[in-house]
């Protein structure tokens, strides 16, 4: 069965069957027209799911899910910027067990019923008191149409809003998934650094939605670098409403069309945090064909797209192509460098670097032009197998060092 024509992406944030969210400012924020706090609440949850960090140094908002979703199908999630929460100790955990309590008595649910995320500067304790007073503006601003502010709320160096929509049919039936996500700077896989929220209005079980959620984790999310740093909040969390009348997802052909959508709702998002790399001013993408095995083209693929001189050199609009396969050659993928082919494009056309691991001579003039564009595509076909991967990152600038030197001021 095609079920590709029956998938649409579109990016922005329509509201989901079973959802309200909220978005405002409590305080959190010195800038008064900064949206810092978002909420999200499905009130009859089927199913809920998590991916997580794989820091060691874990905020308190990660460790405080992992044990929610153990006990409970959460309803609500609750997110705040501008402060990470981690690195805090035991008044860290504390507020974030505290901070569940409060949306849990403003929405009549038990405090297990909700997740915590938290984004913003580690090392500093929660200001309680703006979230104390905020969360109760938050429940009462509740709405199907606020999502867009909900996406607002959760930014911190973005320099803008991330959103996906993606509609699809199981038999004949419309199904949703809605997702919203924040990630500029510490962006590096395992998982990457960022913030991401799936919302659906399928049926399907806990069980299953986690490990879709896992599996899709690691072709999208696990695949974007800007800067190699993995941070101590990373996680992607996702619920199911059931409210809508497509079949219960748990049939091979359901389970095809779901996991599609959810790749291409994942996937996109991941893009969107690689392009708005902090500083950045490129989105690369990294593709690797031929390979013996997914593991050799994911590694490949990756450690071109995290390696600083590859960066700088696509910043410098430099068709380095030493730096491409040098990076390959270190990533601890098996292949013969004899064999790659290696060429760059994009929309203002392609050029060959390498045949048969062989230099091929190249025009400049045309290099600079295919490289002097937002969004550069680099393909290597290691040419010993089947397997295929893709990774996402940006250029590394000037500007990515500002804003890190200037973060706490």
């Amino acid at each position: 069965m095609d079920i590709t024509n029956k998938i649409q992406l579109t990016y922005t944030p329509e509201p989901v069957q079973g959802f309200i969210t909220a978005g405002i400012h409590s305080g959190i924020k010195s800038d008064p027209t900064a949206l810092d706090l978002g909420l999200i609440y499905c009130e009859n949850t089927v199913a809920a799911a998590g991916v997580f960090t794989t820091n060691v140094a874990k905020a308190a908002p990660v460790t405080l899910n992992q044990e929610h979703l153990k006990c409970s199908t959460p309803k609500a999630i609750l997110i705040n910027s501008g402060n990470a929460n981690a690195c805090t100790g035991e008044q860290g955990i504390n507020d974030a067990i505290k901070s569940s309590m409060w949306v849990a008595t403003a929405l009549g649910l038990k405090k297990e019923d909700v997740l915590i995320s938290s984004t913003g500067i580690i090392g500093v304790p929660l200001p309680m008191d703006a979230l104390e007073k905020g969360i109760p503006e938050l429940a009462s601003s509740l709405s199907s149409d606020q999502i867009g502010q909900t996406a607002e709320a959760i930014m911190t160096t973005d320099t803008f809003s991330k959103a996906v929509t993606v509609t699809f049919e199981i038999d004949g039936k419309p199904g949703q998934i809605t997702g919203i996500a924040k990630g500029s700077g510490m962006i590096h896989p395992n998982m990457a650094t960022m913030l991401g929220f799936i919302m659906t209005d399928v049926s399907i079980s806990s069980e299953q939605l986690n490990q879709s959620l896992k599996n899709i984790t690691d072709v999208s999310f696990n695949m974007i670098s800007v800067d190699g740093d993995t941070s101590t909040n990373d996680m992607v969390l996702a619920l199911a409403s059931g409210a809508s009348d497509a079949p219960i997802v748990n049939t091979e052909n359901s389970s095809a069309v779901f996991k599609k959508a959810l790749t291409l709702a994942c996937t996109e998002l991941a893009k969107l945090i690689a392009k708005d790399g902090e500083g950045a001013t490129k989105l690369l993408e990294m593709e690797v064909v031929g390979a013996t095995s997914i593991q050799d083209a994911s590694l490949a693929a990756k450690a071109v797209i995290a390696s600083s001189l590859v960066k700088s050199a696509f910043f410098g609009n430099d068709a380095n192509w030493g730096r491409i396969l040098c990076a390959m050659g270190y990533s601890g993928a098996e292949f013969d460098p004899q064999k790659v082919d290696l060429s760059i494009s994009s929309k203002q056309g392609s050029i060959q670097l390498m045949k048969s691991g062989t230099p091929v001579v190249f025009d400049e003039d045309n290099a600079l032009q295919v490289l002097s564009t937002d969004s550069i595509h680099i393909l290597a076909d290691m040419n010993q197998g089947s397997s295929k991967a893709t990774a996402w990152g940006c250029d590394l600038t000037y500007d990515y060092v500002k804003i890190n030197g200037e973060y706490r001021s």
